[in-house]
């Protein structure tokens, strides 16, 4: 006898099937199982979270980037804390105070707070810095995502159009000048930008797909600015426009999806639970208290 681990896809009166953790799909005969015991969720490595991060870094890198010590500072504009951070994203990245003196000067030098972004077991909170902004990554692979079907009403465009820039809030204001510039940017990857509109009511859900491979192959699609109009939430927009751009990410090669949502985001929480997403790792940011 022996055990196959992995998720359990079908089951009925003549076998049952296990999609196994190197994603082959594994057919038992009924009569051959013995046994059935469910297993907990299976525990993310950090260079797993690693690999993510870095995935998600050039899929949202600001319009500047550099190195120090093994960190990856992003500059754009002061747009998104993602894209105005820096992230220990190389293993054994410096926390000495001549490392943190660098990374603070080339912020400051660009009329910049100095953030730290700090993704679990990659990077703590220094000495004489406060952290802020808990965020979840959610993160699934996308065969196991329940999309919903959408119809000709919502579009995916290479470029970001008008009523898409339009529609880019951020902190639930309108988008600052730079915007547009930082938005627009990828490293190594593909963009896709969505927009749902009726002739009626204008656009009522916009939403940004960016496909990136990972350090370890896996080739992700994240999605961000997703934003739906005040008056047509709660209706399935959100879900919808997700749905399209996991879907377009498929498209363009894509296995795995992923998105960022603060931790006491609650109705995001649920909409992206439904869909089949699941929390990856948290990350925060930080910024020193003399500030």
């Amino acid at each position: 006898m022996t055990d196959v681990i992995g998720e359990l896809v079908a089951f009925d009166a003549d076998a049952l099937s296990v999609r196994a953790r190197d994603g082959v799909l594994v057919r038992v005969a009924a009569d051959r199982v013995v046994a059935l015991k469910p297993l907990g969720p299976k525990p993310i490595r950090t260079s797993e979270i690693r690999a993510l991060e870095a995935a998600a870094a050039d899929g949202w890198p600001g319009v500047e980037r550099e190195w120090i010590d093994g960190w990856q500072l992003r500059f754009g504009h002061g747009f998104t804390g993602r894209a105005n951070s820096a992230s220990p994203l190389e293993p054994g990245a410096s926390t000495t105070a001549e490392t943190l003196t660098r990374i603070c000067g080339r912020y400051t030098a660009r009329g910049l707070t100095p953030t730290l972004s700090l993704p679990d077991r990659l990077g703590t909170v220094p000495a004489g810095w406060t952290s802020y902004n808990e965020t979840a990554v959610m993160a699934a692979e996308i065969t196991n995502l329940t999309l919903l079907e959408t119809d000709s009403n919502t579009v995916v465009t290479t470029e970001p159009t008008s009523d898409w820039l339009t529609s880019l809030h951020y902190q639930g204001r309108a988008a600052p000048h730079g915007a547009a510039e930082v938005a627009s940017a990828v490293h190594e990857g593909t963009l896709g930008f969505g927009v749902r509109a009726s002739r009626t009511h204008g656009t009522l859900a916009v939403g940004r797909a960016a496909v990136t491979t990972a350090p370890d192959g896996r080739c992700w699609v994240g999605l961000t600015s997703l934003w739906v109009a005040p008056e047509h939430r709660r209706n399935g927009l959100g879900t919808a426009m997700c749905s399209e751009l996991v879907r377009w990410g498929r498209e363009n090669g894509a296995t795995h999806a992923y998105l960022q949502v603060a931790v006491d985001n609650t109705v995001a929480h649920s909409l992206y639970r439904d869909l089949g997403f699941t929390d990856h790792h948290h990350y925060r940011y930080a910024r020193p208290n003399s500030l």
